[in-house]
């Protein structure tokens, strides 16, 4: 009988023993860079499109000028290459080129391109499913056609798609 009861405690003792070596805690995730976190808001997991059908909108200089911007989409895409691309774009925009950021904060990047919108510093900001671009084009590079007509501080309210 000793010997029986003995032995019920040491099997106790082995049982919590063996429960309490239960597994590792899972390794800490590494906090993301301030770039990875912009360069997730602009492009999501990999490429991510934004537009203003459905509800966004775009200005100039405080005026809605949405109506010439119909069907306007910008895709940027991240990885080795950032890459954008647009369409319905009204020639502000070159159809494809590459994006950098500007700077070290993160809140604002720059297109490669020829059209009026390349090379400025487009600042940005990510809600939900939302992002609003902002950018200036001063005279007197923004001529089209000899006619100023693109100069000015431009606000786009994009949707992501």
């Amino acid at each position: 009988m000793r010997s029986l009861f003995f032995r019920l405690i040491l099997l106790s003792f082995v049982t919590i023993a063996i429960q309490s070596c239960g597994g590792d805690d899972p390794e800490p995730t590494t906090p993301k860079s301030a770039e990875a976190i912009a360069t997730e808001a602009l492009t999501g997991t990999g490429s991510q499109t934004w537009g203003i059908d459905g509800g966004g909108s775009v200005e100039r200089d405080g005026i809605a000028v949405t109506n010439l911007y119909t069907g306007f989409e910008l895709m940027m895409k991240s990885g080795s290459a950032k890459t954008y691309s647009s369409k319905n774009n009204n020639d502000l925009f070159d159809a494809a080129g590459t994006w950098s950021f500007a700077g070290a904060n993160f809140d604002k990047f720059i297109l490669t391109g020829s059209k009026p919108a390349a090379g400025r510093e487009i600042s940005f900001t990510q809600t939900n499913n939302n992002l609003k671009l902002t950018f200036s084009i001063p005279a007197p590079g923004a001529r089209v056609n000899g006619v100023m007509a693109v100069a000015g501080n431009y606000t786009f309210n994009l949707l992501k798609k």
